[in-house]
Formats: structure tokens, sequence, C-alpha cells
């Protein structure tokens, strides 16, 4: 009885379904079609397709040996024949349909992103987007699950130059075989990451932004042994001179606006006494205040003693660790939630829990915390890495230095005119040698 009323209650509804139907034609008809195989199905996808966060740390025993075996599995794929190249894919989101859906699912099934038996051959379900989102999250991109423009690129780099990047990548894991310490810090610059180990362990994750392409973050190895509380920064002569100088020439209240003082002889002079269409701005200091809202190092410097005269730090421009392409430093490393951060590399620095470092960069003042144990840091270049749960990770490599020619996926954002217009132009601590 209760199924009858069911159905009949249901009548009126798919009865006027149909007439709408037959008066709006052939596209209401698809939209109609499109629903009931929406709801015949099951879209949920599977917690197993998920890429989900490693504990195991870029630079490990564990990471090794999940990448040589990755190299394997790779070369099987390059011996059948590779993947076929996604054209005309960008765009495609959940209900899509056509040819490009069928080879996004192709292209994912290959590589493990997508069960060959989840969902239906011609529809961009919800299996078709958890696969994109999973092969999202293993390119270092946003995980939308829609198909953008640097989602289709990355599909479309080869199998072969994969495969290439894989084993040279092995090569530079292996290079950090030996014992790096119970903590230390990771900065893995194609992946513009961060990660704290301890006890072999990753503890704390953060995004963060490195070097761009023609002002590096260099490949070192070095020790945190200070954090600064809200930190003065003195600019380097290489910034003096290829933006603060340019800067004044365009807009002679820079300095000022930014709240950076010019220092001759320890004492400070004014920028309108200077000629800026001249060297004289090479010969004098230039140091910003402390300042959260202002200052380039944000409230927070990390100083790790190295020839190349760079740092990690906070940043007064936070919204660069939501993007996908974090290339925008002069060779400083910004780091994303630095607090977390600071108050790891002082765990073992008796009164500084993660109150006191709160209460420090509250404070306002200029406040110096010396490690006890200094901590070892690795900026590395990997652009390829597995996990011993079988995930394979791929970035671009951004400062050319793989030599298998691997495509561009990402790109600089193009700035918006109004946002443009309406955020003031800071300076980026860097590296003196650039």
């Amino acid at each position: 009885m209760l199924q009858t009323a069911r159905h009949s209650r249901f009548r009126p509804l798919a009865a006027a379904l149909l007439g709408a139907t037959l008066l709006a034609g052939p596209a209401f008809a698809r939209e109609a079609g499109f629903a009931q195989a929406e709801w015949a199905q099951d879209y949920s996808s599977p917690t197993t397709m998920q890429v989900h966060r490693s504990s195991t740390p870029i630079l490990s025993p564990d990471t090794i040996a999940a990448t040589e075996a990755m190299v394997e599995k790779y070369r099987a794929i390059v011996s059948r024949g590779g993947w076929q190249a996604v054209t005309g894919a960008a765009g495609l989101r959940v209900g899509s349909r056509g040819p490009a859906v069928a080879a996004v699912r192709q292209r994912l099934i290959v590589t493990g992103d997508l069960d060959a038996t989840a969902g239906g051959a011609g529809v961009y379900d919800s299996y078709v987007a958890a696969g994109v989102k999973r092969f999202q999250a293993r390119h270092g991109l946003s995980q939308t699950g829609q198909m953008s423009p640097a989602t289709q690129a990355a599909m479309n780099v080869p199998a072969d130059v994969r495969l290439r990047q894989l084993e040279t990548n092995v090569i530079r894991l292996r290079s950090y075989s030996g014992d790096l310490g119970r903590r230390f810090v990771i900065t893995n610059i194609p992946a513009a990451l961060v990660q704290t180990v301890e006890n072999g362990q990753v503890v704390t994750l953060h995004a963060a932004g490195v070097g761009k392409i023609d002002r590096q973050s260099p490949i070192m190895n070095a020790k945190a042994v200070e954090i600064n509380f809200n930190p003065t920064w003195t600019v380097p002569a290489s910034i003096v001179r290829k933006d603060l100088i340019p800067k004044m020439q365009k807009d002679p209240n820079y300095l000022t606006d930014n709240k950076i003082r010019i220092l001759s002889g320890g004492q400070e002079i004014s920028p309108r006494s200077v000629n800026w269409n001249s060297d004289e701005g090479t010969r004098y200091t230039y140091r910003q205040d402390s300042g959260a809202d202002f200052n380039s190092m944000g409230v927070v410097r990390i100083n790790i003693p190295n020839p190349h005269g760079v740092f990690m730090h906070d940043t007064n421009s936070r919204g660069v660790f939501g993007d996908d392409f974090r290339f925008i430093s002069s060779g400083c490393v910004r780091v994303q939630n630095v607090r977390e951060y600071i108050t790891w590399l002082l765990k073992d620095t008796p009164g500084w829990d993660r109150a006191h470092v709160e209460q420090a960069v509250e404070s306002g003042q200029r406040i110096d915390a010396r490690l006890t144990q200094p901590v070892p840091v690795y900026w590395t270049y990997i652009t390829a890495w597995a996990t011993p749960d079988g995930t394979v990770q791929f970035r671009d490599d951004i400062y050319k230095r793989d030599g298998v020619n691997v495509p561009s996926t990402i790109e600089a954002p193009t700035p918006v005119a109004s946002a443009a217009s309406t955020q003031p132009e800071v300076f980026e601590p860097g590296d003196e040698e650039n």
C-alpha cells in the first residue's frame, strides 16, 4: 500500500517532467536523461583511491626503497607504450560528457588514479572527479576534482620523461642516505614544502614560498641556530640594486610607506637627499622596521648561517601559500604556519613552549631565542619520489636541473589589476649572491 501510494504521489511530477521535456526539446531531454543516470548510479568514490598525508620523510630509507620500486613500475608502463595525450579536457567537471572524458578516464586508469571498473565510461562522474583529485594531489596541484589547464598539462608529460625523473631523483635521494640526525628539517624546493622530522617521522608539514627561477633557492645543508622575533630587515645589496632603487625612481614615497630607513654611518638620512638616478643609492644601508603588517619577514626569522646569505622566515603576504605556484622569493624560504614551525624548533630549548612563542610574537619587541641544540636543515631538490603506500609524487623541474626536459605544468598567477592597485608592493628577503 505504501509503495502504491509513493508511486501515485510521483505520477504528477513524472507527467510534468515528460511534458516539459517534450516542450523544451532535445536540450532539456539530455538534462533529464543525465538526471536519471545520476539517480541510478552509486557515485561515492572509494577511500582507497585517496592520497593520504604520508608520515614518511622525503629524505628517508623508506622513500628511497619506495622510489626504486616505482622506477620498476614506470619501466613497465613505458614498455607497454605509456599513455595517450589528453586534449580538449580543460574545464571538464562532474556532469561533462564526450570523448575527452573517456581520454581522462583512461589516463587516470593507467597510473592507478582510477579503478577501471568504477563509474560509467561516458560521463565525468564523481569517480572521475575523485581520480582527478588524486592525480592533482600527486602533482602538487589544487585538488578541485575539475580538469584545469595545469592538470591536463601534467597528464601529458610523457611516461618516459616521468621514468627518467624517477631515475634521476633516486640518485639524489641516495645521496641523503646517511645519518641526518634525530631531529631535522627538510625544504624540498620543487615541491615548495617544508617537513619537520623527528625519530624518522614527519611531525609538521608546511607550504613554503621559495626562490624565483631567476633567484633560485640554493641546495644546501645548514643548521637552525636562532629564532629572531619581530625582526628588522637589512635589505641585501643585490635587492637594493635590482629592486629598491628602481622602485624609488618610480615612487619617491616607497621607502617611507614601507618603513624602510636609510642609514649612512649609523645615522638615518632622508630619502629626498639621495639622487636615485645615480649609483648613490648603492652606498647606503637600508633597514626595514619590525612589524607584522609591513615587514617582509613577518614576525619571525629563522637564522640558518650559510654562505648564501639566505634564511627562513614568516611573511606579511601569506596568500601565496594557497597558490600552486610558490616560486616567488629572492632565495629565502617563507614558511606557512611559522609559529608551529618555530615551536617545534624550540622544543628542546627551556622556556620556549607554544605559549611563550605566542607571547614573544605578540609583544612586538625584538627578542632572540638561541636553540639549545641546533637543528640540521636540508634544502633539497627532489622532483619525483614515492611513499611506502605506493603513491608517487611529481613536481615541475622548476630550475631545470633534471636534465630530462620536463615540460612546465604550472605558471605564475596573473596579477589582478584591481588587486595590484590596492596591495602595496613589498620586498622579499633574498640571497646576497644573487
